[in-house]
């Protein structure tokens, strides 16, 4: 029997082509219940794996846990086994004042303000989305019309280096940065689909992401009606189910 992989605990015989991968384990049994014929096949410190099919395709459902080191690490091990494209299902903070709590954001690429994805490729490699997948999530979100936005997001390291800024030794540089990026469009905050798509274009995978924002600290702080805190991800985990049917159907391709 093959030896499994040293964090995920899974092995080749655990493989499949397509893999959801959120960042809490409690989110995955609520994303493997879209599929068919669910179970869990591994729990080991973050990393939490239900299997199950869709289309009669297997896919796998992969916690990361919170941040880039983590979530390296699953993905590489998931392409160990043989996974090849990846959607991340996550929680991000509005940036852009269109971007209202319960919306989507699909990622087309990030900001790699991160430590891991400068251990992979120099810092001047763009973290890009494959076309396709995010092609597949737009495409999904507009048949379930979930509200949604395509663009760049920001993925950060220090969750409280965004929400409390000033309490840092860096705060200056935080809050600069921070203005630069929405000056720039960048649409949301998260932590970590930079990681994900450096991983994916230095090993030659497909990888998207779609969030569900929870919050947008900008409306707060110019003073809009911001709706309250939109904690059910739902929409999320709907858009990147059906994503990955449009990519089998379509055999890895959104058309």
């Amino acid at each position: 029997m093959a030896e499994p992989e040293y964090h995920i605990g899974l092995t080749k015989e655990n493989g499949a082509k397509y893999a959801i991968i959120p960042g809490d384990p409690g989110r995955v049994p609520q994303i493997a219940a879209y599929l068919d014929n669910p179970r869990e096949v591994a729990f080991n410190r973050e990393f939490r794996t239900f299997e199950g099919y869709l289309e009669g395709k297997k896919i796998l459902v992969t916690s990361t846990g919170i941040g880039a080191p983590s979530a390296a690490i699953c993905v590489e091990e998931l392409a160990h086994i043989g996974v090849d494209t990846f959607i991340r299902v996550g929680t991000c903070g509005g940036m852009q004042l269109d971007v209202n709590p319960g919306d989507l954001v699909i990622a087309s690429a990030a900001i790699r303000q991160d430590g891991t994805s400068k251990e992979y490729m120099p810092a001047e490699f763009p973290a890009v989305a494959d076309i396709d997948v995010t092609a597949a999530l737009r495409l999904a979100a507009e048949k379930l019309r979930f509200p949604s936005h395509t663009g760049i997001v920001q993925a950060k390291d220090a969750f409280y280096g965004q929400h409390s800024p000033d309490s840092m030794g860096c705060s200056d540089e935080l809050k600069s940065k921070w203005q630069a990026w929405i000056k720039g469009g960048c649409l949301a905050s998260e932590m970590e689909s930079g990681i994900l798509f450096i991983v994916a274009s230095l090993r030659r995978l497909k990888a998207g992401a779609v969030f569900h924002c929870v919050w947008n600290q900008e409306q707060a702080g110019h003073g809009m009606p911001s709706e309250n805190k939109s904690e059910n991800t739902g929409r999320a985990i709907q858009t990147a189910v059906e994503a990955l049917k449009i990519l089998i159907d379509n055999k890895g391709k959104a058309f």
